[in-house]
């Protein structure tokens, strides 16, 4: 038994096109740092498809790399949620597919600096019947809607990462 990891590199993100995260790039004292932005007022949702590689059974166990903007302390509510469809097989329309129901989970800044990294964990049970080698799409969003999202200012996400197990 093996994990498999997915990397979702925030410049491979596709926005929602009225109410998506900001692609940009911070310029680091020594080295540029890509990012999607996730404003404090408005919630803001990236999306990245691809497919379940060698995927075997179980949950995907999500991991959300952030900072923030210029915070040092709150909450952030990170939401994920995920569509499939297997190809040759499922009927569904691709263009009116729904994802499931989103799971969502929150991660405290740690305090003393603003740019501190960290990353938030989400068990994604709610699956819609995944299956090996199926397409896949995947929601990330911050939940500024939800009381418990305190944090001030932008959050920042660095990257994501899907991982399952091959059994």
């Amino acid at each position: 038994m093996a994990t498999v990891f997915l990397q979702l590199h925030p410049r491979a993100a596709i926005p929602d096109s009225s109410t998506g995260a900001q692609h940009d790039v911070l310029d680091g004292t020594n080295f540029p740092i890509p990012v999607l932005a996730f404003d404090t007022t408005t919630e803001e949702q990236a999306y990245w498809t691809g497919r379940a590689y060698n995927y075997g059974s179980g949950n995907i166990t999500v991991g959300i790399d952030w900072y923030a903007d210029t915070a040092s302390s709150g909450v952030v509510r990170w939401g994920t949620a995920i569509a499939a469809i297997t190809p040759d097989t499922d009927s569904q329309d691709i263009e009116t597919k729904a994802f499931a129901t989103a799971i969502e989970a929150n991660d405290t800044h740690l305090g003393t600096v603003g740019q501190r990294l960290h990353r938030a964990i989400i068990t994604l049970s709610n699956l819609d019947g995944l299956a090996l080698d199926d397409w896949f799409a995947f929601k990330l969003y911050r939940d500024v809607g939800d009381a418990a999202d305190t944090m001030a200012g932008d959050a920042f996400s660095g990257l994501v990462t899907l991982s399952y197990s091959d059994t």
